[in-house]
Protein backbone atom coordinates (compact mmCIF):
# COMPACT_ATOMS: atom_id res chain seq x y z
CA UNK A 1 0.00 0.00 0.00
CA UNK A 2 1.52 2.95 -1.09
CA UNK A 3 -0.03 6.84 0.85
CA UNK A 4 1.10 9.97 -0.83
CA UNK A 5 0.04 12.89 1.49
CA UNK A 6 -0.73 15.45 0.11
CA UNK A 7 -1.23 19.38 1.71
CA UNK A 8 -5.06 19.93 0.71
CA UNK A 9 -7.94 19.03 -1.72
CA UNK A 10 -6.52 20.66 -4.27
CA UNK A 11 -3.66 18.63 -4.92
CA UNK A 12 -5.26 15.19 -3.30
CA UNK A 13 -7.78 16.58 -6.87
CA UNK A 14 -4.81 17.15 -9.05
CA UNK A 15 -2.72 13.85 -8.18
CA UNK A 16 -6.19 11.97 -9.05
CA UNK A 17 -6.75 13.41 -12.43
CA UNK A 18 -2.89 12.78 -13.05
CA UNK A 19 -2.92 9.27 -12.09
CA UNK A 20 -6.38 8.60 -14.09
CA UNK A 21 -5.36 10.19 -17.03
CA UNK A 22 -1.74 8.65 -16.93
CA UNK A 23 -3.46 5.69 -16.91
CA UNK A 24 -6.05 6.18 -20.32
CA UNK A 25 -2.76 7.77 -22.09
CA UNK A 26 -0.85 4.84 -21.57
CA UNK A 27 -3.82 2.43 -22.58
CA UNK A 28 -6.29 4.23 -24.52
CA UNK A 29 -9.22 1.72 -23.92
CA UNK A 30 -8.55 1.09 -19.91
CA UNK A 31 -11.68 0.07 -18.11
CA UNK A 32 -12.02 2.31 -15.42
CA UNK A 33 -14.05 2.14 -12.08
CA UNK A 34 -15.76 5.73 -10.84
CA UNK A 35 -16.75 7.06 -7.49
CA UNK A 36 -19.12 10.02 -6.41
CA UNK A 37 -19.81 11.97 -3.88
CA UNK A 38 -17.75 15.13 -2.78
CA UNK A 39 -14.59 13.74 -2.45
CA UNK A 40 -13.77 13.14 -5.94
CA UNK A 41 -15.55 16.22 -7.45
CA UNK A 42 -12.09 18.41 -7.49
CA UNK A 43 -10.69 15.03 -9.61
CA UNK A 44 -13.24 15.43 -12.24
CA UNK A 45 -13.00 19.19 -12.60
CA UNK A 46 -9.11 18.37 -13.37
CA UNK A 47 -9.94 15.53 -15.56
CA UNK A 48 -12.14 18.06 -17.91
CA UNK A 49 -9.22 20.18 -17.93
CA UNK A 50 -6.87 17.49 -18.96
CA UNK A 51 -9.61 16.91 -21.68
CA UNK A 52 -9.97 20.78 -23.08
CA UNK A 53 -6.27 21.17 -22.60
CA UNK A 54 -5.63 18.49 -24.97
CA UNK A 55 -3.55 15.85 -22.66
CA UNK A 56 -6.46 13.23 -22.48
CA UNK A 57 -8.97 11.43 -25.13
CA UNK A 58 -12.03 9.83 -23.45
CA UNK A 59 -13.38 8.03 -26.62
CA UNK A 60 -12.67 4.99 -26.56
CA UNK A 61 -12.38 4.81 -22.26
CA UNK A 62 -15.05 2.68 -20.36
CA UNK A 63 -16.28 3.12 -17.49
CA UNK A 64 -18.35 1.20 -14.29
CA UNK A 65 -19.70 3.68 -11.35
CA UNK A 66 -19.40 1.89 -8.00
CA UNK A 67 -23.23 1.97 -7.07
CA UNK A 68 -26.32 3.96 -7.71
CA UNK A 69 -29.02 4.36 -5.06
CA UNK A 70 -32.29 2.06 -5.67
CA UNK A 71 -35.13 3.53 -6.35
CA UNK A 72 -34.46 6.75 -8.12
CA UNK A 73 -34.45 7.51 -11.73
CA UNK A 74 -31.45 7.94 -13.63
CA UNK A 75 -32.57 12.15 -14.28
CA UNK A 76 -32.76 12.34 -9.97
CA UNK A 77 -30.62 15.54 -9.25
CA UNK A 78 -29.62 13.04 -6.54
CA UNK A 79 -28.77 10.21 -8.74
CA UNK A 80 -25.13 9.09 -9.43
CA UNK A 81 -26.08 8.95 -12.82
CA UNK A 82 -27.01 12.32 -12.92
CA UNK A 83 -23.94 13.46 -10.22
CA UNK A 84 -21.54 11.46 -12.92
CA UNK A 85 -23.15 13.30 -16.08
CA UNK A 86 -23.17 16.73 -14.73
CA UNK A 87 -19.15 16.33 -13.14
CA UNK A 88 -17.37 14.52 -15.90
CA UNK A 89 -19.20 12.99 -19.12
CA UNK A 90 -21.06 15.95 -20.51
CA UNK A 91 -17.67 17.27 -20.47
CA UNK A 92 -15.86 14.74 -22.20
CA UNK A 93 -15.50 12.81 -25.22
CA UNK A 94 -16.55 9.66 -23.91
CA UNK A 95 -19.24 7.60 -25.86
CA UNK A 96 -22.64 7.11 -23.88
CA UNK A 97 -22.06 3.24 -24.86
CA UNK A 98 -19.43 3.14 -22.73
CA UNK A 99 -20.68 4.29 -19.61
CA UNK A 100 -21.76 1.70 -17.26
CA UNK A 101 -23.71 2.54 -13.69
CA UNK A 102 -26.73 0.40 -12.18
CA UNK A 103 -30.20 1.01 -13.09
CA UNK A 104 -31.44 1.83 -9.70
CA UNK A 105 -35.10 1.19 -11.01
CA UNK A 106 -34.37 -1.71 -12.05
CA UNK A 107 -37.28 -4.11 -12.11
CA UNK A 108 -35.02 -7.04 -11.43
CA UNK A 109 -32.13 -6.48 -8.84
CA UNK A 110 -30.80 -9.90 -9.54
CA UNK A 111 -30.24 -9.71 -13.26
CA UNK A 112 -29.78 -6.19 -13.10
CA UNK A 113 -26.40 -7.38 -10.36
CA UNK A 114 -25.55 -10.51 -12.31
CA UNK A 115 -25.64 -8.45 -16.28
CA UNK A 116 -23.18 -5.42 -14.38
CA UNK A 117 -20.80 -7.94 -12.95
CA UNK A 118 -20.63 -10.03 -16.38
CA UNK A 119 -20.05 -7.21 -18.51
CA UNK A 120 -17.41 -6.25 -16.31
CA UNK A 121 -15.86 -9.93 -16.99
CA UNK A 122 -16.27 -9.13 -20.45
CA UNK A 123 -14.33 -6.61 -21.03
CA UNK A 124 -11.55 -8.21 -19.18
CA UNK A 125 -11.79 -6.22 -15.25
CA UNK A 126 -11.38 -3.41 -14.27
CA UNK A 127 -8.06 -1.45 -15.29
CA UNK A 128 -7.93 1.16 -12.80
CA UNK A 129 -10.34 2.10 -9.80
CA UNK A 130 -11.30 4.97 -8.09
CA UNK A 131 -12.44 4.90 -4.60
CA UNK A 132 -13.76 7.47 -1.94
CA UNK A 133 -14.11 6.30 1.95
CA UNK A 134 -16.77 6.70 4.11
CA UNK A 135 -16.45 7.78 7.45
CA UNK A 136 -17.79 4.22 9.15
CA UNK A 137 -14.98 3.16 6.35
CA UNK A 138 -17.59 1.90 3.85
CA UNK A 139 -16.00 1.34 0.26
CA UNK A 140 -19.04 2.06 -2.72
CA UNK A 141 -21.62 1.29 -0.43
CA UNK A 142 -19.90 -1.82 1.24
CA UNK A 143 -21.15 -1.30 5.08
CA UNK A 144 -19.36 -2.44 8.04
CA UNK A 145 -20.94 -6.04 8.32
CA UNK A 146 -20.14 -9.34 9.72
CA UNK A 147 -19.07 -10.48 5.99
CA UNK A 148 -17.37 -9.40 2.81
CA UNK A 149 -20.01 -8.97 -0.01
CA UNK A 150 -18.59 -10.56 -3.03
CA UNK A 151 -20.17 -9.42 -6.29
CA UNK A 152 -22.35 -6.61 -7.24
CA UNK A 153 -25.60 -6.55 -4.92
CA UNK A 154 -27.89 -4.26 -2.85
CA UNK A 155 -27.16 -2.52 0.45
CA UNK A 156 -29.23 -1.43 3.45
CA UNK A 157 -27.55 2.13 3.90
CA UNK A 158 -26.42 2.63 7.56
CA UNK A 159 -27.59 5.16 9.06
CA UNK A 160 -24.16 7.00 9.37
CA UNK A 161 -24.34 6.83 5.41
CA UNK A 162 -27.66 8.11 5.14
CA UNK A 163 -26.80 10.87 7.78
CA UNK A 164 -24.21 11.95 6.20
CA UNK A 165 -25.77 11.95 2.67
CA UNK A 166 -28.44 14.08 3.90
CA UNK A 167 -26.83 16.94 3.32
CA UNK A 168 -27.40 16.27 -0.62
CA UNK A 169 -30.93 15.95 0.10
CA UNK A 170 -33.66 18.40 1.75
CA UNK A 171 -34.32 16.70 4.45
CA UNK A 172 -33.36 13.27 5.98
CA UNK A 173 -36.44 11.39 4.93
CA UNK A 174 -35.42 11.97 1.13
CA UNK A 175 -32.59 10.04 1.61
CA UNK A 176 -32.68 6.19 -0.29
CA UNK A 177 -31.96 3.41 2.61
CA UNK A 178 -31.31 1.20 -0.40
CA UNK A 179 -28.50 0.82 -3.58
CA UNK A 180 -26.80 -0.73 -5.80
CA UNK A 181 -23.12 -1.45 -5.02
CA UNK A 182 -19.82 -3.36 -6.51
CA UNK A 183 -18.93 -6.01 -4.29
CA UNK A 184 -15.56 -6.32 -2.59
CA UNK A 185 -14.26 -9.07 -4.93
CA UNK A 186 -15.35 -6.77 -7.68
CA UNK A 187 -13.43 -3.76 -6.93
CA UNK A 188 -10.52 -6.13 -5.56
CA UNK A 189 -10.22 -7.46 -8.68
CA UNK A 190 -9.21 -4.47 -10.51
CA UNK A 191 -5.41 -4.07 -11.70
CA UNK A 192 -4.75 -1.05 -9.49
CA UNK A 193 -6.89 1.12 -6.77
CA UNK A 194 -6.76 4.66 -5.74
CA UNK A 195 -8.26 5.78 -2.93
CA UNK A 196 -9.40 9.41 -1.92
CA UNK A 197 -9.77 10.96 1.84
CA UNK A 198 -9.73 14.58 2.61
CA UNK A 199 -10.99 15.91 6.29
CA UNK A 200 -10.32 15.58 9.66
CA UNK A 201 -13.59 13.38 9.42
CA UNK A 202 -12.01 10.69 7.43
CA UNK A 203 -8.97 10.61 9.77
CA UNK A 204 -9.87 7.60 11.89
CA UNK A 205 -11.56 5.77 9.04
CA UNK A 206 -8.35 5.98 7.16
CA UNK A 207 -6.22 4.89 10.39
CA UNK A 208 -7.85 1.36 10.43
CA UNK A 209 -7.51 1.05 6.97
CA UNK A 210 -4.02 1.55 7.08
CA UNK A 211 -2.99 -0.01 10.37
CA UNK A 212 -6.14 -1.64 11.61
CA UNK A 213 -7.20 -5.48 11.18
CA UNK A 214 -8.55 -7.07 7.98
CA UNK A 215 -12.02 -6.89 8.79
CA UNK A 216 -15.49 -6.38 7.62
CA UNK A 217 -16.61 -4.26 10.28
CA UNK A 218 -13.95 -1.66 8.56
CA UNK A 219 -14.69 -2.24 4.32
CA UNK A 220 -11.77 -0.47 3.16
CA UNK A 221 -9.14 -2.71 5.69
CA UNK A 222 -9.35 -5.17 2.98
CA UNK A 223 -7.28 -2.88 0.69
CA UNK A 224 -4.17 -4.19 2.99
CA UNK A 225 -4.61 -7.36 0.81
CA UNK A 226 -4.18 -5.66 -2.84
CA UNK A 227 -0.50 -5.71 -4.46
CA UNK A 228 -1.81 -2.18 -6.01
CA UNK A 229 -2.99 0.83 -3.66
CA UNK A 230 -2.03 3.82 -3.67
CA UNK A 231 -3.92 6.57 -0.77
CA UNK A 232 -4.36 9.99 -2.01
CA UNK A 233 -5.19 11.74 1.72
CA UNK A 234 -4.63 15.50 2.21
CA UNK A 235 -3.13 15.98 5.96
CA UNK A 236 -5.86 16.07 8.02
CA UNK A 237 -7.10 12.43 6.53
CA UNK A 238 -3.61 11.62 7.59
CA UNK A 239 -3.77 13.04 10.95
CA UNK A 240 -3.78 9.78 13.35
CA UNK A 241 -1.02 7.77 11.09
Amino acid sequence: MKILIVKDYDEMSKKAANMVASQIILKPESVIGLATGDTPKGMYRQLVKLYKDGYVDFKNVKTFNLDEYYGLEKDNPQSYNYYMMENLFKHVNIKRENINIPNGMAEDLEIECEEYEKKIEELGGIDLQVLGIGRNGHIGFNEPDLKFEAKTHLVRLDEDTIKANSRFFNSIEEVPTMAISMGIKTIMNARKIILLASGKEKAEAIYKTVNGKITPKVPASVLQLHPDVTLIIDKEAASLL
